[in-house]
């Protein structure tokens, strides 16, 4: 396993489709693990095999709530559910941030490193990762879906509000559960 350069905006990899996978071999398995080195050592949620310059439709996704990354070879999104509003950043664009509408709910389909299709559903966070992940696929940046940039201040001022809001629902959860004894 080695870790990858990431391209950065600006280089024309990046704004291209990427094609399908056709072989299932030790270069994709080299590939994936390649990938998924480096979106740990990056500290990111998700990584397409474009930002490490590979015109091929492969994605590797963190799953925050489980660790657990997921290998998405040829995704293909099945539908969408509900909206959802929030903050996004990408490996490829570093110190960039923005507010951009996403699904709330996404099934994908794909094939795993061993050629085996099955589908996964994502949500929240995971849901936007996929989506934001397969754009990559189709040469589209984040930028591209972003209503208002954010400075890093806005960008931590928006999460210290999320997690005071989601203090208080905790609370009140806890207040409402004593109340019911």
């Amino acid at each position: 396993m080695a870790l990858r350069n990431i391209l950065k905006e600006g280089d024309e990899s990046l704004l291209k489709k990427s094609r399908p996978i056709t072989q299932f071999n030790d270069r994709l398995f080299e590939l994936l693990d390649d990938m998924k080195e480096t979106l740990m050592a990056s500290n990111g949620v998700g990584l397409a095999a474009p930002q490490v310059g590979v015109l091929r439709r492969v994605v590797v996704v963190l799953d925050v709530d489980t660790d657990e990354i997921i290998e998405l070879i040829n995704p293909e999104i099945l539908s969408v559910e509900g909206e959802q509003d929030g903050p996004e950043g990408c490996l490829s664009l570093p110190n960039i941030w923005g507010l951009v509408k996403r699904p709330d709910h996404v099934i994908v389909k794909a094939q795993d490193r061993n050629g085996d299709e099955f589908t996964v559903e994502g949500y929240d966070l995971l849901a936007r990762a996929f989506c934001h992940e397969c754009d990559h696929l189709d040469g589209i940046l984040f930028r591209e879906h972003v209503y208002q940039f954010l400075t890093q201040e806005e960008l931590d001022e928006y999460y210290a509000q999320q997690e005071e809001e989601y203090d208080e629902e905790e609370f009140d959860e806890e207040f409402s559960e004593d109340g019911d004894e």
